[in-house]
């Protein structure tokens, strides 16, 4: 089984360094980032902010791993971390997945 976890960041860098910690850990395959523009509830009023999607590719075995090393250095209270399964895809692709994130 796989994974897309979808995370947000208050910037690039940011998000740089998240996805380069989850590379490094083996808990990702791949990390697409992208800008993005945000509203959402935050303390009692809507709240607006330019960040970052990171888009990451792991085994489903790794998602709760990721999540703890995410929230260790993710500067936000309460991090956007949501892990989506991966009902179907390209074969090849997907044992790519497995192999980066079991090496």
């Amino acid at each position: 089984m796989y994974s897309v976890v979808l995370i947000t960041a208050p910037d690039r860098e940011t998000a740089k360094k998240v996805a380069r910690h989850v590379l490094e850990k083996r808990l990702a395959a791949c990390v697409n980032m992208a800008g993005v523009s945000s509203m959402y509830w935050w303390e009692g009023k809507i709240e607006e902010a330019d960040e970052v999607l990171l888009i990451v590719k792991t085994s489903a075995d790794k998602v709760e791993e990721l999540i703890k090393e995410v929230k260790a250095i993710h500067p936000y209270q309460v991090p956007e971390i949501i892990a989506l399964p991966i009902a179907s895809g390209y074969r090849e692709y997907l044992k790519w997945v497995e192999r980066e994130t079991h090496a």
